[in-house]
């Protein structure tokens, strides 16, 4: 008996604490989240590389730790799709994915493509993680 009423304590003592923000989803920043979109690359929208590398999507970590995105997918409104390899964003760093071609490096990645990905008045670009589990999305535009 004297186990039961501990443990009804302690459920009691755990529903009597205050909710914090980091208790409510909506009171939370993100920890990674689509800071910025260059959908329209300047210039003429060409298919040279110049052109497609001058769309993309920056990616933010708002914490101070690293996250790896293994797994992890930026999607664009056509189903047009970027599965991240081993990328690891360090704390509080941004990383841009390029359309285009070119050799990765800590703070830029290319999908490869050959064709523009993002639609230059309207287009939303989603990121999920490895399971599926969307991220951030940001939009622009009116899709009709």
């Amino acid at each position: 008996m004297g186990a039961t009423v501990l443990a009804a304590g302690a459920i009691v003592s755990a529903a009597a604490l205050p909710a914090t923000a980091a208790d409510r989803g909506h009171d939370r920043q993100p920890r990674v989240e689509i800071s910025r979109v260059q959908a329209d690359s300047p210039g003429r929208d060409d298919r040279s590389n110049r052109s497609l590398n001058g769309e993309w999507v920056e990616i933010r970590n708002t914490t101070r730790q690293a996250v790896n995105f293994r797994g992890w997918t930026l999607r664009d409104s056509d189903g047009n799709r970027y599965r991240f390899n081993n990328v690891r964003i360090g704390g509080r760093a941004t990383i841009r994915i390029h359309t285009g071609s070119g050799r990765d490096i800590r703070t830029d990645l290319f999908q490869g493509k050959r064709d523009h990905v993002w639609g230059n008045r309207a287009d939303t670009a989603t990121l999920r993680d490895d399971r599926n589990r969307t991220v951030d999305t940001e939009s622009w535009g009116r899709r009709r």
